[in-house]
């Protein structure tokens, strides 16, 4: 049996938290994190991403088949619940996800480690280009309903506007840096350090 832990993941995590309301199919699964918005926060883009977690969790022993479910006009589905083990780690994973800041690999900052291989003029207009993406998703997340969810089953999106506003504001702040010739460089620096720092990790 797999550990609990190696199934871990948002969407394995909202799988069981779906589970913990009622036993469900994986075809109602889908069509719930996308009514209530929550493909905002898991990646549910292909179709086969629920199966698959479903697959693993059930390898796991955190849910079991529980019965065959069918709606008028609709196809025979297949049903899922919570395991007593499936119970325990969803309120484990859920406590140290709150808690515990998770060491997360977005593009954004990798892509920011090694920005200076663009000249200051290139890399302006990408930030502006940034910024513009940034300001427009603020608007769709003020425009976001509210599904008819109590606040706290939406405050993911609270946190994301959060985060949102400051990523603008940092990027302003470094465009603005870069029009003014605050932050500049040039490629023969970059060369210069570069080797300086090779030397530096090769006598170690």
């Amino acid at each position: 049996m797999a550990r609990r832990a190696d199934q871990r993941s948002p969407l394995a995590l909202l799988v069981l938290a779906l589970l913990a309301e009622a036993p469900m199919h994986p075809y109602l699964m889908q069509q719930l994190i996308r009514q209530r918005g929550k493909d905002t926060v898991v990646n549910v883009a292909r179709s086969a991403s629920v199966y698959q977690t479903i697959d693993r969790l059930e390898r796991a022993g955190l849910i079991t088949h529980h019965e065959h479910q069918r709606a008028p006009g609709k196809p025979e589905r297949a049903a899922y619940r919570l395991t007593e083990d499936g119970q325990t780690a969803l309120y484990g994973w859920l406590d140290s996800m709150l808690a515990e800041p998770g060491r997360e690999y977005p593009e954004f900052p990798a892509a920011l480690s090694v920005a200076m291989l663009r000249t200051p003029t290139d890399l302006l207009p990408l930030l502006e280009t940034r910024a513009a993406a940034l300001t427009a998703e603020l608007d769709r997340l003020a425009a976001q309903p509210d599904y008819g969810l109590p606040r706290i089953s939406m405050i993911e999106d609270e946190y994301r506007a959060a985060m949102v506003r400051a990523e603008l504001a940092w990027t302003e702040s470094i465009a603005a840096e870069l029009r003014s010739g605050t932050l500049s460089w040039t490629m023969p620096e970059i060369i210069a350090a570069a080797e300086q720092s090779r030397k530096a990790a090769s006598s170690e």
